[in-house]
């Protein structure tokens, strides 16, 4: 497959799977969010399958679809990738953790995944914090610090996105506090 091609379906598959869903803080589709992601991930150093990534981040954690299905389909680097970014406790619904101790654990494990699924980490977040710090002051007083304490682990990731990351959480942080 083309890698064009292969990030086409890779965008197809991920709107699909999304279907109706839609952004919260947006009245807009839910896989605006992904292609942003997308479109930040290739203003830098880049694979295909980084970018089909970027597409199919939420696909796992916020739809049916599993991971073997990404892997049919996508092959294991793009499943990897996809696997690496999907919230591990969300995945398998530990109920009996708070979100404090699942956020703690959870940058735990990002600490310890690839430095390019860390690159497609840094461009989610990029496109998050100003949606949450503008539109939920009270969910980004959580929200921040839990993203303040996830960026240091990034720093495998782009330095250039890693920069714009940190400068993102400042600035969200700024906001929340005047």
């Amino acid at each position: 497959m083309e890698n064009e091609e292969k990030e086409k379906e890779a965008l197809e598959f991920a709107t699909e799977a999304h279907g109706s869903q839609m952004r919260k803080y947006k009245d807009e589709p839910y896989i605006e969010h992904p292609k942003r992601v997308a479109a930040i991930v290739k203003t830098i150093p880049h694979t295909t399958e980084m970018i089909c990534a970027a597409y199919l981040h939420d696909v796992v954690e916020d739809t049916p679809i599993t991971q073997t299905e990404i892997e049919k389909k996508f092959g294991k680097e793009v499943s990897k990738l996809v696997e690496e970014l999907t919230d591990e406790f969300i995945k398998q619904k530990y109920p009996r953790f708070n979100r404090k101790v699942r956020k703690e654990r959870e940058t735990e494990r990002l600490a310890k995944i690839s430095d390019k699924a860390k690159t497609i980490k840094l461009a989610d977040i990029i496109d998050n914090t100003p949606d949450i710090s503008l539109n939920d002051p009270g969910f980004a007083k959580r929200y921040i610090p839990e993203m303040e304490a996830l960026v240091k682990v990034l720093k495998g990731g782009n330095h250039l996105l890693y920069e714009r990351t940190v400068n993102e959480v400042k600035a969200a942080n700024k906001r929340l506090h005047h």
